[in-house]
This record gives structure tokens, C-alpha cells and sequence, in this order.
């Protein structure tokens, strides 16, 4: 897909969320063709609605070419947006009336949340509380622990290093810091080896995980190549029966994007994951 443009759709829209004023906008298509289901994207944070690389505001018009209406906002404390600042655990409300102003600008009745990293997690958070949410789409989903993360770098980071020919470019040539890699390498081990402990009662792993069961709608999860978030929420996945059957579940698709990194940087991989996006909405819109 290339690059799309400023639609005539594009305006801006506020909304109250207990008592602060949140800015989005609204990309509608003002044609005959629309769709019945609406987006709203929830941003990762620290970051406003335009996204990295400007990929929300090209996703957004995409999207409303396509028919989808499509609302990105900043939630409180974040860009335009007043109140005090939060982080995706405290999300709840903002994306709520999120989708009562989706609602009331572009006369949707159902929502697909769509969310990068830490959004991701809150979609998944939120999801099963609202029956108008009709799926989401998550890409590279939060799945931060200790001892996750250390796996992951070792498993994914430390021995792909050790078959880099600049790796060893950088040893022969006296350029390694070896101290410092060493030291960072021996913290992952000990993090990595330590028997996983479950997530404490109330941790946002332990709500994302009940979000998801609860949930039992249409998903879509889209899974960078070259991105170790990636590749830590796989390592979360396979760590429990449950969670491997939630991502296996007929109601959830897997797309992975071989060549993408965390935030979709370059053009082909943004028109790989648009386009994934799009069309699977079209399906979902279809039933």
C-alpha cells in the first residue's frame, strides 16, 4: 500500500474523561461505503496519537479509505490531552470514552481496539469489560517480567551476537568492552536460570492474561521479526498450557512480519502490516 495523504475526513474531536479534555482525531470516509465497525487506536506510551514514524495517522487514513472509521487519541496526561500523566495500567477509562465518542462522531456500534506494545496490553486489559469491543488487534503486546526479559536477550540477543561476523569484527579489532558485556551478560544469566516465580496477585501480566480469557472474541496478532518484544511475548505464551491455547484459539490469528522491527520503521514493512490490518477488519466486518 503507499503512502496515503490527508483526507477530507480528517478533524479533530475532544472529549471529556472524568473532568479532562482529551484530543483526537477522526479519520471518516464521507462516502457511500462505510463500515459498521470503527477503530480506535490506543498509543503506546510514552507517545502521542501520530505514532512513531507517523504510523497511526497513515494506518488511521488507511483505514478510512477502506470504509473503517478510525479514532486516535491522546489519553489523559499524554500530548494534547490535559489530566495528570498514567502509563497503560490506568488507561481504562480513557479508552472507554474513547469509544463513546467513536460512537457518537461516526455512528459505529461496534469497536476494533488496535494497540502497539503497551497498548496492546491495555486493549487486552480492557477488552472483555465492553461488549462493544468486536476484536483487537495487538501488535508486539507488553509482556515485561524479570525473568522474561533475561531469557528473551539470551535466547534472542546474547547467542545471535556470538554468530555476528561484527561482533567479532569489534573483538579482533580491541573495540569490544568486554567488562560491560560481560557484566550484562551475567546479570541476564542469573535473571534467566532463577526458577519463574507466578506473577503477583493483581500484576498487569497476571489482568492481561484474565483479560484475554474472558474476552473470546476475534483477535489479531501481528508479530514483528526483529523486535525482542516480540519475541518476549512468545516466551510468555509458551511458558503456560493456558496461554499457548489462547494464542492457538480459533478465534485468534497469528501474522507474523518476518522483516519488521518493534514500531513497523520502514515503508514496507508499515504497507505489510496496514494491509494485514485492513483486511482482517474487512473480514470481521464482512460477519
Amino acid at each position: 500500500m503507499n503512502g496515503v495523504g490527508v483526507t477530507e475526513a480528517d478533524r479533530f474531536v475532544t472529549f471529556d474523561c472524568n473532568r479532562a479534555t482529551c484530543v483526537a482525531v477522526l479519520s471518516a470516509n464521507a462516502g457511500e461505503r462505510r463500515s459498521s465497525v470503527g477503530v480506535v487506536v490506543i498509543v503506546g506510551g510514552p507517545q502521542y496519537r501520530v505514532g512513531s514514524h507517523r504510523q497511526f495517522a497513515l494506518l488511521a487514513r488507511a483505514l478510512a479509505l477502506a470504509g473503517v472509521p478510525t479514532l486516535r487519541f491522546d489519553y489523559r496526561g499524554m500530548g494534547d490531552s490535559d489530566g495528570e500523566p498514567r502509563n497503560f495500567e490506568s488507561i481504562h477509562d480513557d479508552i472507554r470514552a474513547a469509544i463513546d465518542a467513536l460512537s457518537r462522531e461516526a455512528g459505529v456500534a461496534r469497536v476494533v481496539l488496535w494497540g502497539l506494545c503497551d497498548g496492546a496490553t491495555a486493549a487486552l486489559l480492557y477488552g472483555a469489560s465492553d461488549p462493544r469491543v468486536a476484536g483487537i488487534v495487538a501488535l508486539n503486546p507488553w509482556a515485561r517480567s524479570t525473568h522474561g526479559e533475561a531469557a528473551t536477550r539470551l535466547k534472542h540477543y546474547y547467542l545471535r551476537r556470538l554468530g555476528s561476523l561484527e561482533f567479532w569484527r569489534k573483538v579482533l579489532s580491541g573495540r569490544f568492552e568486554a567488562r560491560a558485556a560481560a557484566g550484562g551478560l551475567a546479570a541476564n544469566v542469573r535473571n534467566a536460570v532463577k526458577a519463574e516465580t507466578a506473577s503477583p496477585a493483581g500484576s498487569f501480566l497476571d489482568r492481561m492474561e484474565e483479560g484475554w480469557r474472558r474476552f473470546g472474541r476475534p483477535m489479531l496478532v501481528l508479530l514483528s521479526g526483529n523486535d525482542l518484544t516480540a519475541r518476549e511475548f512468545e516466551e510468555w505464551v509458551a511458558a503456560d498450557p493456558r496461554r499457548r491455547s489462547m494464542l492457538h484459539d480459533r478465534m485468534t490469528e497469528v501474522a507474523p512480519l518476518v522483516d519488521a522491527d518493534h514500531t513497523f520503521s520502514d515503508r514496507a514493512s508499515r504497507d505489510a502490516m496496514t494491509d494485514k490490518t485492513v483486511e482482517w477488519i474487512s473480514r470481521l466486518h464482512a460477519h
